[in-house]
């Protein structure tokens, strides 16, 4: 089981950089979304993975341990919230710059500010 969770973990990393890299808005945003879970994987392996463990104390011998789910559920939400502002930023710089290059180079229209004269 936890040789899956590494293995899930690694992919979902380089999967993230890899589209992080990227020079369009889109894929870096989901590049990031999956650098989140990568995360959330991370911190729910890092309580310990226990198979038919009780989730409350006195119940049994063996329990799961509620901080990583916490922190897991908390950065679940957050990675939400990131990831919506991420996309509503991605849709103002391309209204506004009309290209969704990451580094703001402007190659499908002219900029109407710019005086040519």
């Amino acid at each position: 089981m936890e040789a899956l969770y590494a293995i899930t973990t690694g992919i979902l990393t380089a999967s993230g950089v890899y589209l992080t890299l990227r020079g369009r808005t889109f894929p870096v945003v989901v590049g990031l979304t999956l650098l989140s879970y990568a995360v959330n994987l991370f911190l729910f392996s890092m309580g310990g993975l226990t198979t038919h463990g009780a989730a409350l104390v006195g119940t049994s011998e063996h329990y799961a341990d509620p901080l990583p789910q916490a922190l897991v559920l908390t950065a679940i939400v957050i990675g939400f919230a990131m990831t919506a502002f991420a996309i509503i930023l991605a849709m103002r710089s391309r209204g506004d710059l009309g290209s969704d290059s990451v580094d703001g180079n402007r190659t499908d229209r002219e900029d109407p500010r710019e005086n040519k004269a």
